[in-house]
């Protein structure tokens, strides 16, 4: 997703928090994506195409595997509530288990123990996927996340959080084939090539 920053004065009857500054962000700019991470404010306008159709293609595995039936779904832009103060991000794909429902915290974020998967697919804010984010996830202990990388050309896959760190980390290139970790439930495997391309602009 793109970072951008929107400067606006806000309403002084509401509290100041990071929360309420979100709220009123989303309000006055329909589209955007609010998410605070470490305490900062993350904003990003609507995806482009390419953005959606890479996700899109990384749906597919997902429910082929069945992983969108039964003890676990497949779903977009679902908030997770991540451990510091409160900070919480909307992941563009995530695993999670079928009783998410009963894990809400607030702020349409849920509690990080229901997550099996999180997936990001990048933009122009794209350190905020490969360093920010890495730091929540794993200090949610959020067992796998996996970045779609569109500036490198790269599919990170991480995994075994501890510490507040991923302990296995490896990018795969295009012509790779990536088998995900176990722990999300089924075995789902990803074409690398196939991904990076729906993640491009079609040629004119």
């Amino acid at each position: 997703m793109s970072a951008a920053s929107v400067e606006q004065p806000f309403d002084d009857d509401r509290p100041f928090s990071l929360t309420a500054i979100a709220d009123e962000i989303m309000e006055r700019h329909p589209g955007y994506r609010v998410e605070i991470i470490g305490g900062h404010l993350l904003v990003t306008p609507s995806p482009d195409a390419p953005h959606a159709r890479a996700l899109t293609k990384l749906m597919r595995p997902f429910i082929a595997a069945g992983l969108d039936d039964g003890e676990t779904e497949v779903l977009q832009n679902v908030g997770v509530w991540l451990p510091a103060g409160e900070d919480y991000a909307i992941p563009d794909l995530v695993v999670v288990d079928a009783d998410i429902d009963e894990h809400f915290v607030e702020n349409n974020a849920y509690d990080p123990v229901c997550f099996r998967l999180v997936l990001e697919v990048t933009s122009s804010n794209w350190k905020d996927d490969l360093k920010t984010k890495v730091a929540a996830y794993a200090e949610a202990e959020i067992p796998v996340y996996v970045v779609v990388d569109r500036k490198h050309q790269r599919v990170h896959v991480l995994a075994e959080p501890a510490g507040g760190r991923y302990e296995y980390h490896r990018p795969h290139a295009p012509g790779e084939l990536v088998t995900l970790p176990d722990s999300i439930g089924a075995k789902v495997t990803l074409d690398v090539d196939q991904i990076l391309k729906a993640g491009q602009k079609k040629a004119n």
